[in-house]
């Protein structure tokens, strides 16, 4: 038996969610432009937010195995990188959101309350499923907490609430599983669990911290040359070495207390500087571009919340939110503190130009082939 022909309508669903902007009414024809648009862009969001969290599950999944497939790295980089792209398109969303001036907004803006985007359930679900910590989470207002927010009124569960409750069942997280990698990275031909391991970790991470402090003595002369006062002069070596301690204490983990713990994350943290130092070898580059790739997925979330500060300030100001929140108090918090990939960015600050590296052991356990 044929095929029914499949037409464009029937298969994108296009009368289906062309009657799904009405909001309260009975038909957006009820309701000003401004309205319809608000709405329409919020649906809008909440299908990217749907796409984000399919290609994280995906590469949280591959992360997940152990070990990992070499050869998946590269559909790793690209879900994150379309990952990005989506967070890029949320927030080219605002632009058109300020097309709204703060009396059009207020025509409406008392239908949504006590409703706030703060229910978003799949904007929480991202954060659960990258690994935000509960520790950093900025409490919503009067909800007092982001669970309690996606709940009824009554206190009762919903579609909201269950769709968390099965994200925070969802183990591991992002950064859990990107961590796990990590800590499994060759570093100088060694890999946990060889003989000799942490010893051959800590050699390359004294060899590195003795080579960045000889380039922070460099980079402490130049300035004190141009210091323009003794007083100036004292103020830079203070600086320089109060970075220098600062990366000591960040590669060795000394910021962790508990012996175990501070050992894994600092082999982390090892594994970090040594991709970034000797990204050029076959087997780190994929690694790397992965590395990357997560710093570029962080930042455009975080460029996201940032921009969604400034719309609301535009629209509305800094009233509270119709959820009771501090409004764009709230948004401008979450857009400095919600921080996942924090190892990952800070690495940067201790990374060295190539000449100053240490010299790479086993060359030829990373696929490098020496020129003739």
């Amino acid at each position: 038996m044929a095929r029914k022909a499949t037409t464009y309508w029937d298969y994108i669903k296009t009368e289906e969610i062309l009657a799904l902007q009405n909001g309260l009414g009975e038909s957006d024809t009820e309701l000003a432009n401004d309205e319809v648009l608000f709405i329409t862009v919020h649906q809008i969001d909440e299908l990217w937010f749907k796409l984000v969290i399919r290609e994280l599950v995906s590469v949280r999944d591959l992360f997940a195995k152990e070990p990992v497939p070499e050869q998946a790295l590269a559909a790793v980089v690209r879900g994150l990188r379309r990952t990005e792209l989506l967070f890029k398109q949320l927030s080219a969303h605002f632009e058109l959101m300020e097309t709204m001036t703060t009396r059009d907004y207020l025509a409406f803006r008392e239908k949504l309350s006590p409703a706030s985007g703060f229910q978003s359930a799949q904007l929480r679900e991202i954060e659960v499923l990258l690994g935000l910590e509960e520790s950093r989470r900025v409490a919503l207002g009067y909800e007092g907490s982001y669970k309690r927010a996606l709940r009824s009124p009554e206190g009762d569960a919903t579609a909201a609430s269950d769709r968390l409750e099965r994200r925070l069942a969802d183990t591991p997280s992002l950064k859990e599983a990107i961590d796990d990698w990590l800590w499994r990275t060759p570093i100088q031909g060694s890999t946990p669990g060889d003989e000799g391991d942490a010893e051959t970790v800590r050699a390359f991470l004294e060899a590195y911290l003795e080579a960045h402090s000889s380039e922070l003595e460099r980079a402490s002369t130049y300035a004190q040359h141009d210091a323009l006062s003794e007083a100036d002069v004292e103020r830079l070596k203070v600086r320089y070495e109060k970075e220098r301690a600062s990366a000591r204490r960040f590669l060795l983990a000394e910021d962790v207390d508990e012996p175990e713990e501070r050992a894994q994350r600092s082999r982390i943290r090892a594994a970090l500087v040594f991709i970034e130092s000797y990204r050029e070898l076959p087997l780190l580059a994929w690694p790397r571009e992965v590395v990357d790739a997560l710093v570029s997925l962080e930042q455009g979330m975080l460029i996201f919340r940032q921009r969604h500060a400034r719309m609301v300030e535009r629209v509305i100001g800094r009233r509270t939110g119709t959820g009771g929140s501090a409004g764009v108090d709230y948004l401008d918090r979450t857009a400095l503190t919600y921080r996942v990939f924090d190892d990952i960015w800070a690495v940067r600050t201790v990374q060295l130009r190539e000449a100053a590296l240490p010299p790479l052991a086993r060359a030829a356990f990373y696929g490098l082939v020496a020129d003739n």
